[in-house]
């Protein structure tokens, strides 16, 4: 491993990823790399089955283990577990690596089973989610709980 990151800070760099776009990060769901792909496993397979347009609530209801994520209940379930494989993603990359790219998301995605309806799309048009160096990230949980519906795709 190159020493581009400290190894072993997975929870911090997840939780520095969900900050910088703006969103909630409840307590111990992402804890670690074993605990996030589980719980994402959980989201995007629950999320495939509402489909497009499924509230966070929606996922909590029909599900056991995700009471946590009632603090992201006004985001669409699209836009909230799109932005947290991203940033599994990215935590992974910079404690196992030096960093993720768009094209390490999508292997890591389809290495872990965590597709969803719309999942390449959703993050071609969703850079921000990737890292700090897009200038706009912070953005991202105002357009998440805004306009819903601009993630249709999802």
């Amino acid at each position: 491993m190159g020493e581009c990151y400290k190894s072993g800070d997975f929870k911090k760099y997840f939780d520095e990823n969900m900050k910088a776009l703006g969103l909630p990060v409840p307590g111990t769901l992402f804890d670690t790399y074993n605990s996030a792909i589980a719980t994402m496993s959980t989201m995007s397979g629950t999320l495939s089955q509402h489909g497009k347009g499924a509230t966070m609530a929606e996922l909590i209801g029909a599900t056991t283990g995700l009471e946590q994520l009632a603090v992201a209940a006004s985001i669409g379930a699209s836009a909230y577990t799109g932005a947290a494989i991203g940033s599994l993603s990215v935590a992974a990359g910079r404690s196992l690596g030096c960093g993720s790219q768009i094209s390490d998301l999508f292997v890591f995605v389809e290495r872990n089973g965590l597709e969803f309806p719309g999942w390449k799309t959703f993050y071609s048009l969703n850079p921000e989610i990737l890292g700090t160096q897009v200038t706009y990230q912070g953005s991202f949980a105002m357009k998440a709980r805004n306009v819903p519906n601009s993630f249709e795709y999802a």
